[in-house]
């Protein structure tokens, strides 16, 4: 099929990618002419195992092309998905749909024939009703439908989370339109995933309720971690314990900073605002968003109290900065709270991430990278130096 992919962020890429390999022939579209020509020239933007020679191999075999003009992409498309940001609107905290307005106003005015115009943005409740009427406003003739499919790609773990997901979810009532979505998904359907089809607004709210849920599960086992040190209890075992009963799972429990990245915070905040536009408060988000952010400060309050109550002309080693493993995004990471905490007690920070430097210099101050380490001399014929600290 044809595919054209409007944003080549994070989600946009990834998948653009996944379905050229699916053996479709994708056009991905962006308006930054620098990401486009570095994306054609194999320079890939963003940091994800195997992504870049994802990339390479469908656009040697030409199924994966990179444009900054949607004209031909948009109108010889069956499939046209919007993969743009939703950021946290400032004061509310609702979720930005501005861009997702702006594609689905170009789009409409370009679509020709039948076209399937799917929300792979994390996007609220009842977007996808307003898309529908922002083209059917501009293009009133249009031959069309608006379908959600929320991703659910781990950073880190993108690409065989597209290939080998858990789930997808397909919100329409289109029967054409789910015939499509058949189509793009058909590798999966030979595989026996579990295709979830439902409608629009149920799709919609299927991701950030599993976000939600996930966000709520870290809080909990953060809080569990904080009563294990009051009473003498050990955390792990603890997780361990619990993880072993199939209703709760092993996943997700891992006692830490707390969470951060590109989906949990922005889409814990979008819930709230959501539940709370709709009258039906969801207290427990509303619980975990605050104990969260309370959390990432406790961490540099547990470090000051660990060296004796002050840092003042200390030096900190802190390895990793990004939010988890495997990548290179810094949103919202625990590090934009814990390292500016301890330089303002005094403290000097030096700090390393296998991925995130370059992004960590943009948004931290006076972060030094660690010295090289040198092991002492040993009597032996052969002494190597180390190697670089070894991935967090």
């Amino acid at each position: 099929m044809r595919v054209t992919m409007i944003g080549t962020g994070y989600v946009g890429l990834v998948s653009g990618a996944c379905f050229a390999d699916f053996g479709h022939t994708v056009t991905c579209v962006d308006k930054d002419a620098g990401k486009i020509a570095r994306l054609q020239k194999g320079d890939i933007p963003i940091f994800e195992p195997g992504l870049d020679e994802l990339v390479k191999d469908n656009v040697e075999q030409g199924r994966l092309f990179f444009t900054t003009d949607p004209t031909a992409a948009i109108r010889d498309a069956d499939a046209i998905f919007i993969a743009v940001g939703t950021p946290s609107r400032r004061g509310d905290g609702h979720a930005d749909l501005s861009y997702v307005y702006a594609a689905a106003e170009e789009i409409a005015g370009l679509i020709q024939g039948y076209t399937v115009i799917v929300t792979k943005s994390t996007v609220p409740v009842g977007t996808g009703d307003e898309v529908e009427a922002i083209i059917k406003k501009t293009n009133p003739s249009a031959d069309f439908a608006v379908v959600s499919n929320p991703e659910f790609l781990r950073e880190g773990a993108a690409i065989n989370d597209f290939k080998r997901p858990d789930r997808v979810v397909v919100g329409t009532d289109d029967e054409r339109a789910r015939e499509v979505m058949r189509s793009l998904y058909r590798p999966l359907f030979l595989n026996e995933t579990p295709i979830v089809f439902t409608e629009r607004r149920t799709s919609e709210l299927i991701k950030y309720a599993a976000n939600g849920f996930l966000a709520m599960k870290i809080t909990f086992i953060n809080e569990i971690a904080d009563l294990c040190e009051a009473v003498g209890a050990n955390v792990q075992e603890v997780a361990k314990g619990i993880g072993l009963d199939n209703r709760i799972g092993r996943k997700f429990l891992n006692a830490g900073p707390g969470y951060g990245g590109s989906c949990f915070p922005k889409d814990t905040l979008a819930l709230m605002k959501t539940a709370r536009d709709s009258n039906a408060p969801i207290e427990l988000i509303e619980a975990t968003v605050r104990v969260n952010s309370a959390r990432k400060q406790k961490m540099a309050q547990k470090i000051i109290e660990a060296v004796g109550g002050s840092v003042a002309g200390k030096t900190i080693a802190i390895l990793g900065l990004t939010f988890k493993p495997n990548t290179d995004d810094m949103r919202d990471a625990p590090a934009l709270d814990i390292v500016p905490t301890l330089q303002a007690e005094g403290a000097k920070v030096r700090a390393f991430d296998p991925e995130g430097m370059a992004e960590a210099k943009h948004m931290l101050k006076d972060v030094h990278r660690p010295l090289r380490l040198r092991p002492k001399r040993r009597r032996r014929r052969h002494h190597h130096r180390m190697g670089s600290v070894p991935r967090a």
